[in-house]
C-alpha cells in the first residue's frame, strides 16, 4: 500500500486550514486517512505549523512519501534533516551524539531566523500603525484649518451686514427723533 504524507483541506472558503495526515495515496484528499500528525495554517505570517516530530520522522523512516508542500513543511521543521543525520549514523559516518549536536545547532540557527522574522514583522506593523496615526493627525489638522477658514469667511461676510444694519439703525434713530420733535413741544405747566 503506497503511503503518502499530505495535506487535508479544512477551514472555510477563502480561509484554508490544513491537517497534515498520513494516508493511502488512493484515498480522496479530504477522505480517509491513517493518522493525523499535525496542522498547517498558511493564513498567519509566518505560517503556523504544529507537527508531531517523532511520528513524522517514524513515518518517513518507514517509507511514507511526502507531497511537495509537505516536503517543504517537513524540511522547515527539520524532520528531513534529522532523517538525513540518522542515515549518516546508520552508515557509520559519525556518532549519534555528533548527529544530535549538529541537529541542535541547526535548530538554534533556525529558531534565530524565525524570531528575527517575527520581530521584523512586529516592528514593521508598529511603524505602519505610527505612520497611519501621523497621517490621520495631519488630515485632522487640515480639516480644522479648513473649518477655521470657513468660519472666518462666514464671519467676514456677516460683519458688513452687521455694519449696514447698525448704520440703518443709526439713520432711523434721528428720523424717529425728528418725528418726536414735530409733535407739540411740551411746555412746562404754569403754576
Amino acid at each position: 500500500m503506497p503511503v503518502k504524507i499530505r495535506l487535508a483541506r479544512h477551514g472555510k472558503k477563502g480561509y484554508a486550514f490544513y491537517h497534515i495526515v498520513v494516508a493511502d495515496s488512493r484515498a480522496p484528499r479530504d477522505g480517509k486517512f491513517i493518522e493525523k500528525i499535525g496542522t498547517y495554517n498558511p493564513n498567519t505570517n509566518p505560517a503556523t505549523i504544529d507537527l508531531q516530530f517523532d511520528k513524522a520522522l517514524g513515518w518517513l523512516q518507514n517509507g511514507a512519501q511526502p507531497t511537495d508542500t509537505c516536503r517543504a513543511i517537513l524540511s522547515y521543521k527539520g524532520v528531513l534533516y534529522k532523517k538525513h543525520l540518522l542515515g549518516g549514523v546508520k552508515k557509520g559516518a559519525f556518532s549519534a551524539e555528533e548527529a544530535e549536536d549538529k541537529f541542535n545547532k541547526w535548530m538554534l540557527a533556525k529558531d534565530g531566523i524565525i524570531s528575527t522574522k517575527v520581530n521584523k514583522l512586529a516592528e514593521a506593523q508598529s511603524k505602519d500603525e505610527a505612520d497611519r496615526l501621523a497621517a490621520e493627525a495631519k488630515v485632522k489638522e487640515e480639516r480644522e484649518k479648513a473649518i477655521a477658514a470657513k468660519k472666518a469667511a462666514e464671519e467676514a461676510a456677516n460683519a458688513p451686514q452687521e455694519e449696514e444694519t447698525a448704520e440703518e439703525v443709526s439713520e432711523e434713530a434721528p428720523a424717529a427723533e425728528a418725528v418726536e420733535s414735530t409733535e407739540e413741544p411740551e411746555t412746562p405747566a404754569e403754576a
